[in-house]
């Protein structure tokens, strides 16, 4: 199934810091983006990756046991190449050096070696990471995972043996009205539900609060770590030593436990990133992020600017932003022609509210999709 959208790209920029001189420029392309759906999943989707030759590759949820596919950039029809046995939420996913893909499961990871002739079965390869969601290896084959669902902002680091230590902490937002005293307050509601009063706030629904800090992974070249902040709107920079650990300073609040993040180790925040979710780095260095709840897609480059690449465009009645292409928005990636691919997972929060308005629909025959740009 194959659905066009054309959406024209929009641009603000703003200083930051996210690392060194710039290597290359980036800018919008000369013309509007065009947005092709090459997947409609009947099953929820998260997390994307490839193979380096076109093909795409998504675990689904809600199925028993589930399916993970491979997904032709140029759309065509899906390939099961390996289940995840029950029980089974799987996330992000990341193949290493050897062809053997692993999928973030609960507070698993597990992993197997796809084949659509006869998918196997995947087996466990570390466990005792709870929330785990996002994966990247260094360049010494190791396995990063962070905590993406717990609010604790756990990066934990797995060898070879399969044997996961916790690495360092993310340090969370602090909020006094948010259960559990972390988070981002009531940016996960749709526009008009917000009220402000001399006396306090109100909100209609306050489901939306949005609490995860430690979400997508990637290496820069330099082997820095980076780790998207969904709550926060920021990406953190985690430079390693030669022996590959941590190196950023921890401990400065003693709020959190001692191996947490210093905020000096934010590499960019803006309003832009709010609701970031999975990143990839392009040849230049710049992130492209997938920002779920603001249903855009969100470029950092290296000299520190922040663009606004792609936004749905705002209903003219309803000043929503939940008609597409992009709904909820969560795994971005880049193919080697520049193809730009993302899952959207069509969640209920913020722009991408109610989730009932595009292609994908909670209770439809389409619950997910894969969705591709050509620059």
């Amino acid at each position: 199934m194959r659905r066009i959208v054309v959406l024209a790209v929009t641009a603000a920029l703003s200083a930051g810091l996210l690392s060194g001189a710039s290597a290359g420029e980036f800018a919008p392309p000369p013309r509007p983006a065009v947005f092709e759906t090459v997947f409609a999943s009947p099953l929820g989707l998260e997390g994307l990756t490839t193979d380096g030759r076109d093909n795409l590759y998504t675990p689904a949820r809600g199925a028993d046991p589930c399916p993970v596919f491979r997904v032709a950039a140029a759309g065509g029809p899906a390939a099961v190449v390996g289940t995840i046995p029950v029980p089974c939420n799987p996330a992000g996913l990341a193949f290493d050096r050897r062809g053997r893909l692993y999928v973030a499961n609960g507070d698993t990871v597990v992993s197997f070696v796809p084949d659509a002739a006869n998918p196997p079965s995947a087996t466990v390869f570390t466990s005792g990471v709870p929330g785990a969601n996002g994966l990247a290896f260094d360049s010494a084959g190791a396995l990063w995972i962070s905590d993406g669902t717990t609010g604790q902002g756990r990066v934990w680091r797995a060898g070879a043996d399969g044997v996961a230590a916790e690495a360092f902490r993310v340090q969370p937002m602090v909020s006094d009205v948010i259960p559990g005293g972390v988070g981002r307050d009531v940016r996960g509601l749709p526009p008009g539900t917000v009220t402000i009063t001399p006396n306090g706030r109100t909100a209609a629904d306050t489901a939306g609060s949005q609490h995860i800090v430690a979400n997508g992974l990637a290496f820069t070249a330099d082997g820095t770590l980076l780790v998207a902040d969904t709550a926060r709107g920021a990406l953190w920079r985690v430079p390693m030593d030669r022996a590959g650990r941590p190196r950023a300073t921890t401990g400065c609040d003693v709020a959190f436990p001692p191996n947490t993040l210093c905020l000096d180790n934010l590499g960019v925040q803006h309003p832009y990133l709010e609701g970031a979710d999975g990143i990839v780095l392009d040849r230049a260095g710049g992130v492209w992020t997938a920002v779920n709840e603001r249903n855009a897609i969100v470029v950092a480059r290296r000299d520190g600017r922040v663009t606004e690449y792609f936004r749905n465009p705002a209903d003219t009645t309803s000043k929503l932003r939940n008609g597409g292409p992009l709904e909820f928005p969560t795994s971005p990636v880049l193919l080697p022609d520049g193809r730009l691919c993302v899952t959207q997972s069509d969640g209920n929060r913020r722009d991408n509210a109610p989730n009932t308005a595009g292609e994908a629909a909670p209770a439809g025959a389409v619950r997910a999709k894969v969705s591709c740009v050509k620059p």
